[in-house]
């Protein structure tokens, strides 16, 4: 196996965070390809990897896999750790993601994820309640499969990936988080593979129109 990860602009690709925090933090090696993401070629670019234009996109070999989710699965049957190994704690983490995956529109629309932004900013009745399921599952995961160690399922899986770039947009939003919720966030902070793409995120030069303060709320792919 040889894999090459593309992925966007590492200050604001949701979807590319996912899947290469997880690569990083499962440690499976891999090669990465940054394609700007909003230039004039970017489209060209990156249809020339992706069949739907879009990142994420997995290489390995003569097999290409799009999309967060789908390489993550692809990943999870070649390599041990992707997701937990007990089948019920199993089940409850792809269903975390998924939710993640496919929900929680005001709150990507309201608070798109920049890394180098610190902007305190009030979310909308709407954004508020997709917060409070976020935290909802948050503390169910990590009450019920969580104990003996700091992520929503003891040990770092999949689940943890698909939620790193909600601590990102909380720590850019300045949405105060404490008790399990707080100790969860550290905790994904700290990871080095975050730590490593926020700097990464920091040195980047592009600054993409409706990204940026004052003009936020663009989804972002």
């Amino acid at each position: 196996m040889s894999y090459t990860l593309y992925i966007g602009n590492k200050n604001y690709s949701t979807w590319s965070l996912r899947a290469w925090v997880l690569l990083k933090a499962i440690g499976i090696p891999f090669r990465e390809q940054r394609l700007a993401l909003y230039q004039p070629d970017s489209s060209l670019r990156i249809g020339a990897v992706s069949p739907s234009r879009r990142v994420p996109c997995l290489h390995d070999g003569d097999s290409v896999v799009w999309d967060s989710l789908a390489i993550t699965e692809y990943l999870a049957e070649r390599h041990p750790g992707v997701w937990p190994a007990d089948a019920r704690t199993r089940a409850w983490a792809r269903s975390a993601a998924a939710e993640m995956h496919s929900g929680f529109a005001r709150l990507r629309d309201e608070m798109g994820m920049n890394v180098r932004l610190r902007r305190a900013r009030t979310p909308s009745a709407a954004a508020a309640a997709d917060i409070a399921r976020v935290l909802e599952l948050w503390s169910e995961g990590r009450a019920r499969f969580g104990r003996g160690g700091e992520f929503l399922c003891a040990a770092f899986s999949a689940v943890d990936a698909f939620f790193c770039p909600v601590v990102f947009r909380f720590q850019t939003y300045g949405v105060v988080l404490d008790g399990t919720a707080a100790a969860y966030a550290r905790s994904l902070l700290a990871l080095p593979a975050m730590q490593e793409w926020a700097a990464a995120a920091a040195c980047e030069s592009e600054r993409i129109p409706g990204f940026e303060a004052p003009e936020l709320g663009v989804q972002q792919q």
